[in-house]
């Protein structure tokens, strides 16, 4: 009954709400693309970078790195610059499809929307000749590969060699999401907690349309742990997971933990991070960020590295 109650003053409180929200022209939306791999896709992209590689540059890793919900390219910005100097192994940073561009653009999208450029991605480096192909989701984004792992997608294809999966969300912490399909028409949107700065690379305002698809590829992503995953024969995964995560909840690393298997039916690995920030590989325009955070990112990317190259 408290619960019936709980929704019922949901429902009430949000009708007074203005559906259409008041969007600045300093937020990712408009006539202006604020992410830059839509324009200048080489920058970003090694299938752009370097479309016919020597027999040695193809040979090298790739990471392809995926951002979450409502973020862009800026979420692996730092993991670039980590890499700067390196020259033993590539990095892709994919745009998520409907993101980086208008909030019409991204509340149009559907979570498969959202999944193309990933493989647009995959496909075009092994066209030209790339083999070691390897992947870092963050969030949204390791759900979406883990979806493509249990869809098949990778059957009769070039096997990845690594997963890494940041923070991953399967089961969402607020469990508000969970009633989007009762509330979200009501409510039209919510708004992020985003500072100025970030409101430039994340979309301050989430439509209901948006997190309904959000919702509908976690459900969908849970209901393929259960039934259970085989990673392709060769292909190892890792999940790195914040203790402490208001986004993701760290059972969600249970969950995957428990729902995938190796080909010869070993265990994944999974690491449990002292952290309570959501993503914690990605530290800029944060505050409050101390020694511990920047250590947990300086681990976490020379960790990927190093397996990415074994």
């Amino acid at each position: 009954m408290k619960k019936l109650y709980y929704l019922l003053f949901l429902f009430l409180l949000m009708s007074a709400c203005d559906s259409t929200p008041d969007i600045s022209d300093d937020f990712l939306d408009g006539d202006v693309v604020f992410d830059a791999s839509i324009a200048q896709p080489e920058n970003y992209l090694q299938s752009y970078a370097n479309p016919n590689p020597s027999a040695q540059d193809a040979a090298k890793p790739v990471f392809i790195a995926i951002h979450g919900y409502s973020a862009s390219t800026f979420e692996w910005d730092e993991f670039k610059t980590f890499s700067s100097n390196r020259t033993d192994y590539f990095i892709s940073q994919v745009l998520l499809g409907g993101h980086g561009m208008t909030y019409d653009d991204f509340k149009k999208a559907t979570w498969k929307t959202w999944q193309e450029s990933i493989k647009t991605e995959y496909e075009r480096l092994t066209a030209a000749g790339y083999s070691n192909i390897n992947f870092v989701g963050s969030s949204t984004g390791g759900a979406l590969l883990i979806e493509l792992l249990a869809s098949g997608y990778f059957d009769g294809k070039i096997a990845p060699r690594h997963f890494f999966l940041v923070d991953p969300i399967v089961v969402p912490s607020s469990k508000l999401l969970s009633i989007t399909p009762l509330i979200g028409p009501v409510l039209g949107f919510t708004e992020a907690d985003n500072t100025t700065q970030e409101d430039r690379y994340w979309y301050h305002y989430r439509h209901q349309e948006t997190l309904q698809e959000l919702l509908d590829v976690i459900v969908r992503v849970r209901k393929q742990l259960e039934d259970g995953i085989t990673l392709p024969t060769g292909t190892t995964m890792k999940v790195y997971k914040s203790i402490k995560d208001a986004t993701a909840d760290p059972v969600s690393a249970v969950l995957i933990y428990k729902g995938i298997e190796t080909s010869s039916g070993g265990a994944i690995d999974v690491e449990m991070v002292e952290s309570d920030l959501h993503v914690f590989t990605r530290l800029a325009l944060r505050s409050g960020i101390d020694s511990k955070d920047a250590a947990n990112q300086l681990r976490t990317f020379n960790d990927i590295v190093s397996r990415g190259l074994n």
